[in-house]
Formats: structure tokens, C-alpha cells, sequence
């Protein structure tokens, strides 16, 4: 018989919404407060410092809520994390040009609750949507993103031309309540069910009464590292992703810019090749949505492996419709990795483990990013831009295909089904 649609699953469409309000209301932050820039209400060291505090507060809360969304109820998680980003909203606007304190204090809450939200919605995934569903269902998450990230400018900036900074943040204070609020449960094990299984092999190493506290959440947390470790196939992909994000994307951030303006002597190549990476990104999602290749996991690093293209197409001039196309296939191929990588992470790691170990994916995937941003363009000035790009393409297509020989990463799974 075949299967209904995930599209027509009223559970997963309240989750759908929600993980759309949150990820809406989390590009939308800073492009607000760079508008607050443009009209003076911030200067530039302070939108530093606010973007400084929220990825900090992000940082933060990532490995905390994976551990308290399998402690407790991963809806719980996402309800709090997203009340607490939604009552950051007021407060960012009742600080703007008034006082930076209060502003970077807020801009910290807002990051917290965008890292909370992050693990719990993973693992959220897994409970509202059957496995056989998943892949289909973590393409419309995605697919969501893509289409904010392609509309939400022009939204945004239309919006600005009736509505002063404050109401906008405030509007972002009510996406995060959206978020929080219209979320059902899952129909996974229950908060008290995963308790009981922690309390009973806690009791066999005779060890459960002797944490508690930052202890506690530590040792949970290392519980979560040590899931991951049963997996070589996550850890050589987890590996690879930070490499490529660290690499490819510090390139699209620093080195693109710098192109578009010393080489075409326009930013129309800037605004072209983002606008391509996220068309990319759309169709990627709407390709792995029904892709079932024979070996997934290394289809998904070659996916991965496609943004090395990114890089690689500023090296030498060329034509700009290069640089567009080379980004458009680093947006297919960022998809048909995310997909199958979100998927697999859902299907593989012991349900009562999953928020951790998601978290442990964001927090170095994406928590070292920064790290690559701050890095590139020092090297720039140090080696010339074409050596840094081609050192960054060489690391996003070798990476992967490092990855590909993990144990397991044929079909990102511990188990090889012949």
C-alpha cells in the first residue's frame, strides 16, 4: 500500500511550521540589525559585538539542550527555546541605540534559544515522522529554509519601508512564538520512558548517583560523544562538513565579495552567485526528496564535495556565468548531502541519544565556521586570494572523498546491507 504523502501528515505540518517560524526568525536577526546600521541606529562595531554575543549565546546552548532534550521532552525543549528567543525580540528593540549592554544581553538570549532549538528539532523529526518518511520529510525542512533565505531580503526590505527596526524585531519576537507554540508531541518514547533507560544503565555501572549538576550534563553530554563514536561513518562525515564549511563557506563570505568588486568591478557577480547557490539549494532539495541511490552515503559526499566548484571558480577570470553555474551546483550538491546526512543521523543513532549527537553536529559544523571567517582573510593578504581559494577547493573535494572510505559511509550506516 502505498504511503500518504508527509506533506498531508497534520503532525508534521505543525512541525513544519514551526521549524520554518525559527528558521525564518534566525536569518532574519541579523539582517534586521544590519538595517539598523544602514539608518544609524547601530554602528558598525556595534552590530559586531551583538553578532559577536548571539553566536555566543548559540554556541552555548547547543550542546546543553541536546542534552536536555533527551533528558526531557524534546517538545518541552522547543517550546522554551523558542519563548525565550521570542522575549529577547522586545528587549533588543527596547535597547537599540539606547544601550549596547542590553542590546548584546539580548542578542546572547536570541542566540541561545536559536542553538536550543536546533538538536530538539532534529530529534523531534524522528518522533513525529516514521523512518520511511524522513527523507521526504527533512527535504521540506530544508526546502523551507532555501526559500526564506531566497525571499526573505526583499521581504524584509519591503517591509522596512513602512515599518521602523523595532517593529521588525518585534515581528521576529512573534515568529518565535509561532515556533514555540504551534509544534505538536512526537509519538516516539516518552521524556519519562528515556529517564528510565539512562536510570537503569547508570545503575549497572554503579556510577548514576554520583553526578550531578554541570557534572551531570557533562557526563550526558560525553554519553552523546561517545554514541557518535559508534558511528565512523558520522564522525568521517562530521569531519568532512566542518572542513568544507570551514573552507568553502569562509570563501563565499570573505573571498567573493572581493572578486565580485577587484575582478567584474560589480557586485551584481556577488548578488548572482548567492541568488544561484540558493536556487541550487531548491532544486537539490527537490531532487533528494525522491533520490534513492544505491550507495546514499557517498552519493551525499560527492554532493558535499560539489562545493569545492564555489571556490574553484574564482581562482582564474572567467566568464560570470561560470561563477553562477559553479554556485548552483554548489547548492544542488549541499542538499543532496544535508538530506541523507539529516536522515541517516535519525535512523542510525540510538533514539535516546539523538538531540546529543545532532548537537554535536551543529556545534562543530557550524560553531567553527567563525573560525574559518576569521582566518581567511588574514591568509588572503599573507598568500594572494588565488592560493587561498585553490587550497580551499582542494580541502571541500578531498574531505569528502577522505570521508567516503569511513567504515559504514556507503550507506551511512554501521550496518552494510549488500
Amino acid at each position: 500500500m502505498k504511503r500518504r504523502s508527509v506533506l498531508l501528515d497534520a503532525a508534521f505540518l505543525r512541525l513544519w511550521s514551526g521549524a520554518t517560524a525559527s528558521g525564518l526568525a534566525t536569518w532574519a536577526l541579523p539582517f534586521v540589525l544590519g538595517l539598523a546600521v544602514l539608518d544609524r541606529t547601530l554602528t558598525a562595531v556595534d552590530l559586531g559585538l551583538l553578532l559577536a554575543a548571539r553566536t555566543v549565546g548559540f554556541l552555548a546552548a547547543v550542546p546543553v539542550a541536546g542534552v536536555l532534550a533527551d533528558r526531557h521532552s524534546r517538545r518541552g525543549v522547543v517550546l522554551w527555546a523558542g519563548l525565550s528567543a521570542g522575549a529577547a525580540a522586545p528587549l533588543l528593540a527596547a535597547g537599540l541605540g539606547r544601550s549596547v549592554w542590553l542590546t548584546a544581553a539580548a542578542a546572547a538570549v536570541a542566540g541561545a534559544g536559536q542553538g536550543a532549538c536546533r538538536p530538539a528539532f532534529q530529534a523531534l523529526t524522528a518522533e513525529v515522522v516514521d523512518e520511511d518518511r524522513r527523507q521526504q520529510a527533512n527535504a521540506a525542512m530544508t526546502l523551507a529554509v532555501r526559500v526564506t533565505t531566497l525571499a526573505g531580503p526583499s521581504l524584509t526590505a519591503l517591509l522596512a519601508v513602512f515599518l521602523g527596526v523595532r517593529a521588525l524585531l518585534l515581528g521576529i519576537g512573534l515568529l518565535w512564538l509561532v515556533a514555540a507554540l504551534v509544534p505538536g508531541r512526537g509519538a516516539g518514547k516518552s521524556a519519562a520512558d528515556r529517564a528510565a533507560a539512562r536510570a537503569d544503565a547508570g545503575a549497572g555501572e554503579g556510577s548514576a548517583g554520583a553526578v550531578t549538576g554541570r557534572s551531570r550534563l557533562l557526563t550526558e553530554f560525553a554519553d552523546g560523544i561517545r554514541e557518535a563514536r559508534r558511528h565512523p561513518w558520522f564522525l568521517a562525515g562530521l569531519a568532512a562538513l566542518t572542513a568544507v564549511i570551514a573552507t568553502g563557506y569562509s570563501a563565499t563570505g570573505v573571498a567573493l565579495p572581493l572578486v565580485s568588486r577587484d575582478e567584474y568591478g560589480t557586485e551584481a557577480v556577488l548578488a548572482g552567485a548567492l541568488t544561484a547557490y540558493t536556487v541550487g539549494a531548491l532544486a537539490g532539495a527537490l531532487i533528494v526528496a525522491r533520490l534513492r541511490p544505491r550507495s546514499p552515503g557517498r552519493a551525499a559526499l560527492a554532493g558535499l564535495a560539489a562545493y569545492g566548484f564555489a571556490p574553484l571558480s574564482l581562482v582564474f577570470p572567467v566568464h560570470p556565468g561560470v561563477v553562477l553555474a559553479a554556485y548552483a551546483v554548489a547548492g544542488i550538491g549541499i542538499e543532496l548531502f544535508n538530506v541523507p546526512w539529516f536522515t541517516a543521523t535519525q535512523r542510525e543513532v540510538a533514539p535516546d541519544k539523538l538531540a546529543r549527537v545532532s548537537s554535536l553536529d551543529f556545534l562543530f559544523s557550524y560553531g567553527l565556521a567563525p573560525v574559518g571567517l576569521a582566518l581567511i582573510a588574514p591568509a588572503i593578504d599573507a598568500f594572494g586570494p588565488r592560493s587561498v581559494l585553490a587550497v580551499c577547493a582542494a580541502v571541500c573535494f578531498a574531505a569528502p572523498a577522505a570521508a567516503a572510505l569511513a567504515p559504514g559511509a556507503r550507506h551511512f550506516s554501521r550496518e552494510d546491507p549488500r
